[in-house]
């Protein structure tokens, strides 16, 4: 995540997101980069908009934000119910199971 979040700095700062600058970024933030994960990085996002990705991805949390509302006041409905039913004590247990057995 630190070399997405190296290449997003660069990117706000203006900068060209090229492999030694993102090496040299991470280093001083005290990661030790690996050379692979740069190249494959920088590569990839050769071809992107990041302002276009940015814009996308503010889109869909702000869509999805509702729905993450609704699954909590479903999930505080849930508990109610559950605290409201009356718990079997023992003796209860004990006379369904000496009915079995007469």
């Amino acid at each position: 995540m630190e070399y997405v979040y190296g290449a997003l700095l660069l990117h706000a700062a203006g900068k060209e997101i090229d492999e030694d600058k993102l090496k040299k970024l991470l280093s001083d933030a005290g990661v030790s980069p690996d050379e692979a994960r740069l190249k494959s990085l920088v590569a990839s996002l050769k071809e992107v908009n990041i302002e276009d990705a940015i814009k996308n991805a503010s889109v869909a949390t702000v869509a999805a934000a509702p729905s993450h509302g609704k699954a909590a006041s479903e999930e505080k409905k849930a508990e109610a119910k559950e605290e409201e039913k009356p718990e079997a004590n023992d003796e209860d247990a004990m006379a369904g199971l000496s009915s079995l057995f007469g």
